[in-house]
């Protein structure tokens, strides 16, 4: 439902064939839809709003698509987060954490369990069986990027129990999902890089938590944009530093 108002509005829009094709519009569109059905009760609000929420995703993906390349980030899943935070305080109150449950040992098989389920909810999906379909298609891909998403998701998980979260999230997948998409997004700029992005998506949605706001995929997007400035910084600062021993060395032979 939402991919396809999203498509239907990419395309009273003007926006390109090639794009909608590709599932470009869709696909936020999609994510909107899925997160309307996960907060609203009422099946009929629920879809009035996904339909709603996706068209609004369709009509901000190019403007904010564009504005986002003059400054390098991709927009990833920002434009449902955008809509997706414009109504959720209207049907949801946020309740803030007073507690820190003690962490408890997990069997091999919970632990298993609740790291798949982490890919499960990529999709807004649950189960450790809908995770291992998910890792299973990304293999199918890429072994390279499967392992490296099991890794953020199992790293995400250990840190967030470490930091107190309870069983109920691990088991439902929620510790480890950002681990696994931010891995995913990073993976390809280097090992460091993916492993900073984790430790910071931790935080994030630790953070989140703590205050009782649903992060959704915003320590994914706000983990990878900041590594992205992070490399582009240090790699701009090491080309300026390599053009200025150049032209030392330039001058004292001159």
């Amino acid at each position: 439902m939402g991919a396809v108002a999203a498509n239907v509005s990419a395309v009273l829009a003007g926006y390109r064939d090639d794009d909608t094709r590709a599932g470009l519009h869709g696909f936020n569109g999609a994510l909107a839809g899925l997160a309307a059905f996960s907060f609203i009760a009422d099946p009929a609000t629920a879809a009035a709003l996904a339909i709603l929420a996706a068209t609004g995703t369709a009509w901000l993906l190019q403007p904010w698509s564009r504005w986002l390349r003059l400054r390098r980030p991709g927009y990833f899943s920002s434009p449902c987060l955008i809509v997706t935070w414009l109504w959720l305080p209207v049907v949801t109150n946020g309740t803030r954490q007073t507690g820190v449950a003690p962490l408890h040992a997990l069997g091999a098989s919970q632990w298993a369990d609740g790291v798949l389920a982490g890919f499960a909810q990529t999709g807004f999906a649950s189960g450790a069986l809908a995770g291992l379909l998910v890792l299973i298609g990304i293999a199918t891909a890429s072994r390279r990027h499967a392992l490296w998403a099991l890794m953020g998701a199992g790293l995400a998980s250990a840190a967030h129990l470490l930091l107190g979260a309870t069983a109920s999230p691990f088991d439902a997948g929620l510790l480890g999902f950002n681990g696994a998409l931010t891995a995913l997004a990073l993976v390809d700029g280097g090992v460091v890089s993916m492993l900073g992005g984790v430790a910071v998506s931790v935080v994030l949605q630790a953070a989140a938590t703590h205050f009782g706001w649903p992060a959704m995929t915003a320590p994914v997007v706000l983990a990878t944009w900041y590594m992205q400035w992070l490399r582009h910084r240090v790699t701009r600062s090491a080309g300026s530093s390599r053009t200025a021993v150049a032209r030392s060395r330039l001058q004292r032979r001159a």
